[in-house]
């Protein structure tokens, strides 16, 4: 592994480098995805949002203090009216990595506007290459506009990541069909364990597919080859005898959580230190020269290890 190129300083009580943000800039989301969130839901008001400004100056202000690589998360980003001034803002601070997670049912439009920015690094979900099995996840008939719009993404010299949540007897059957596509368009897929996170937690079990067992069946007809990744990598990727690329996010039976470099932002001003923890302190009118010794409580709440689940539903958390 190499190590993460960041002039941090912020160090937290157990060694880590704290140098990343997830910054969620809405909670709504024009998909349903049943790991995502509950049948019934219901988004914030958009009041209660940080506004563009908001979200502008706070990510400002952490990138003074040692924040320097950022994504940009929902729900669903695109949705904000105001994303293109987020993106703008954003795109001026001293950052080493600006990236996206999107659905992409709304992005190729934002593609040319992207494309001038620093935001090259774009994360994909499509959990299916199936029409069908897209449609019993996500909820929606929007296949042919994410596949597009993945293409067109890559088409356009963007850093492309194509991630895929496993779930046992929905889409695990998909991981060849999925190395196959990997290979034709060399664009990486990622392949998520379900994670213990909000709606589903009674139906993990069921679900649940491990990484171990998906690389044992990849084993049994293709070479993996491991590739270096950066020690606070959520990911261990390799290349298959194909010519594909895959990664693996094993938060629940391989957790990374002593290598772990992030903090997250939530869409109401709040910096949280973990993904499995609610613990955090609202940034949303606090004075600047607080933000240090913000920064410091909230590193301090980090934990070391692997809590094993959370309540809240994902797409309230930032994905």
């Amino acid at each position: 592994m190499n190590n993460a190129n960041t002039s941090s300083s912020i160090i937290d009580p157990h060694g880590r480098c704290i140098h990343k943000m997830r910054v969620q800039l809405t909670d709504a989301c024009n998909f349903r995805c049943f790991y995502c969130m509950p049948a019934q839901v219901k988004f914030l008001p958009s009041k209660q949002l940080l506004s563009a400004t908001e979200i502008i100056d706070i990510c400002s202000e952490l990138t003074n203090v040692g924040i320097n690589e950022m994504r940009v998360s929902g729900g669903e980003p695109t949705l904000r009216k105001d994303f293109r001034q987020i993106i703008e803002g954003l795109d001026e601070l001293n950052l080493l990595k600006l990236g996206l997670t999107s659905n992409a049912y709304f992005l190729d439009k934002e593609l040319p506007f992207l494309k001038n920015t620093n935001c090259q690094h774009i994360n994909i979900s499509l959990d299916s290459l199936n029409k069908q099995s897209f449609a019993q996840i996500t909820k929606t008939n929007y296949f042919d506009t994410v596949f597009q719009t993945i293409l067109q993404t890559k088409a356009m010299g963007f850093h492309v990541k194509v991630n895929v949540v496993l779930l046992k007897g929905v889409n695990d059957a998909e991981v060849f069909d999925f190395i196959e596509f990997s290979a034709r368009h060399k664009i990486e897929v990622r392949f998520l364990e379900l994670m213990k996170i909000g709606p589903q937690n009674a139906k993990h079990e069921h679900l649940f597919i491990s990484a171990r067992e998906i690389i044992q069946k990849i084993e049994g007809s293709e070479k993996l080859t491991p590739q270096s990744v950066n020690c606070d990598s959520t990911s261990f990727n390799f290349t298959t005898s194909a010519g594909a690329h895959i990664g693996f996010i094993a938060s629940e039976s391989q957790p990374f959580c002593q290598f772990c470099s992030r903090l997250r932002l939530t869409a109401t001003g709040i910096l949280r230190a973990c993904l499995m923890s609610e613990d955090g302190i609202n940034l949303r009118y606090r004075n600047k020269a607080e933000y240090a010794a913000i920064l410091h409580d909230v590193v301090s709440m980090k934990p070391n290890y692997r809590i094993d689940h959370i309540e809240q539903p994902m797409y309230q958390i930032g994905g």
